[in-house]
């Protein structure tokens, strides 16, 4: 496996393959990212994991400093599974004339809702950081976790429309037993918020439950917030959308997608689940 420390390593190494698949990552990997590494490896055989704490899509009191760095364990968990290259640039690498002056991709209307209306800018950082990915390693696929579905439709949307040559995968969501989604953030979890915060799954499941029975949206959602702060959680939204692209649910809509964030203590959570509309036509 090759460690690729600058554009130049990756892109003389680009070179000589021909099919590439990239897992774009922020690295402090666990076993959600390995699945979607394997994912990458059932369609193609050169797998590039980009690992780079992003400073773009923090915001200003969010824990950029802090975002756990395990770059040793990490290469050597991706060695194991047959990883062609991890590219693991610098900040001055990606963006060389500061922050403040890069050309940055906004994917309008759905980058302002939900997860973008609590984290300001945080889209548009993602948007820039894999579109820049995008044409660094230039690959013909991409796999992303659809724990993040939002970033997942944001991605979507901005390769659709910027005509990128790029087929977007998204990857089922890996649990824990308790029903956890997999994230690097549930480290920052006690032992006894990490049991306290699978709540955050068995109120979507319950919600979906009761989609088979009643479309009165707002209400349903109201009562999951209740079932969350019951659980110790700080909900911060908790929607039941469009599951193509999150706009309002209606009763006709195929297929909802319901979405929730909460933060148990400090930890912000996200969580979702897809829900299929039975009575629709």
């Amino acid at each position: 496996m090759r460690v690729l420390k600058s554009l130049a390593e990756l892109r003389k190494w680009r070179q000589q393959q021909s099919e590439v698949a990239l897992v774009p990552t922020m690295g402090n990997l666990h076993d959600g990212h390995l699945h979607l590494v394997k994912t990458a490896l059932e369609r193609c055989d050169n797998v590039v994991v980009s690992i780079f704490v992003n400073p773009m899509q923090f915001g200003a009191n969010e824990d950029l400093d802090s975002y756990p760095r395990t770059l040793e364990a990490d290469c050597q968990a991706l060695d194991a599974l047959g990883v062609s290259a991890v590219f693991t640039p610098q900040v001055s690498d990606v963006y060389p004339r500061g922050l403040d002056k890069q050309t940055r991709i906004e994917v309008p209307g759905i980058s302002d809702i939900l997860c973008g209306a609590s984290r300001p800018g945080h889209f548009t950082g993602v948007a820039t950081i894999v579109c820049k990915l995008f044409n660094m390693v230039q690959p013909q696929l991409a796999v992303f976790g659809e724990k993040d579905y939002q970033q997942l439709q944001v991605i979507r949307l901005m390769t659709q429309d910027l005509s990128l040559p790029v087929e977007v995968l998204g990857a089922p969501t890996q649990r824990e037993t308790s029903g956890l989604a997999m994230s690097s953030r549930n480290g920052y979890l006690s032992p006894e918020q990490k049991q306290q915060a699978a709540a955050l799954y068995r109120t979507l499941q319950k919600t979906k439950v009761e989609l088979s029975v009643s479309t009165n949206f707002s209400e349903l959602e109201k009562a999951a917030e209740e079932d969350l702060s019951q659980a110790g959680f700080v909900p911060d939204y908790f929607s039941i959308r469009n599951a193509k692209d999150l706009q309002e649910a209606t009763a006709e809509d195929p297929e909802w997608v319901v979405l929730a964030a909460a933060f148990m203590g400090k930890t912000r959570l996200i969580d979702n689940l897809r829900v299929s509309n039975t009575s629709a036509r």
